[in-house]
């Protein structure tokens, strides 16, 4: 059976994961609304993988003996004033998504529950991913310095994202 302290840490994440799917589903849209197919598509992406982590947490937290506590998600920014808004956002996200996965691996290791943290590695390594993907197109979006040429050329490229499910595993 689960540490109760860390039960409802791990539905604090859940609920984070989803708000994230749901952030990027709201960009996904703005990106369609503005014709950037490309832009939408590597969010939709996004949305797809954020769901699969609260999947993850949802699984691993049952196999536990734990139990899922659904609660209401917070709603998301709808619009932005440019394609490096939203990215600057979700490279901020992702950096705050980063400290709560610390922040449940320092109560793993607090509570000696050796388990989860070994669970949790799989997330320390995809925030690595998570953080260093968005960044590398904000540092695209900041180097064409707005020139329509080069939007169009990296949303040809956002366009050729594919979502990968993760290797089927034991949750714990």
């Amino acid at each position: 059976m689960i540490h109760e302290k860390m039960q409802q840490a791990i539905n604090e994440q859940i609920n984070a994961e989803l708000y994230s799917s749901y952030l990027y589903l709201s960009m996904t849209s703005f990106f369609y609304s503005i014709n950037l197919p490309g832009f939408a598509n590597w969010m939709r992406v996004q949305t797809q993988e954020e769901l699969v982590h609260a999947m993850k947490f949802y699984d691993y937290l049952a196999s536990r003996g734990g139990r899922v506590i659904l609660k209401p998600v917070e709603g998301v920014p709808t619009s932005w004033e440019s394609p490096l808004a939203v990215f600057e956002d979700a490279y901020k996200h992702e950096q705050k998504v980063t400290g709560l996965i610390n922040k449940l691996v320092d109560l793993a290791i607090e509570i000696s529950d050796h388990a989860t943290n070994t669970f949790l590695q799989w997330f320390v390594n995809e925030q690595v991913e998570e953080e260093a993907s968005a960044d590398g197109v904000v540092q695209k979006l900041r180097l064409m310095g707005g020139q329509g040429s080069a939007l169009f050329m990296i949303d040809q490229e956002l366009a050729t994202r594919m979502f990968t499910p993760p290797a089927k595993t034991r949750a714990a």
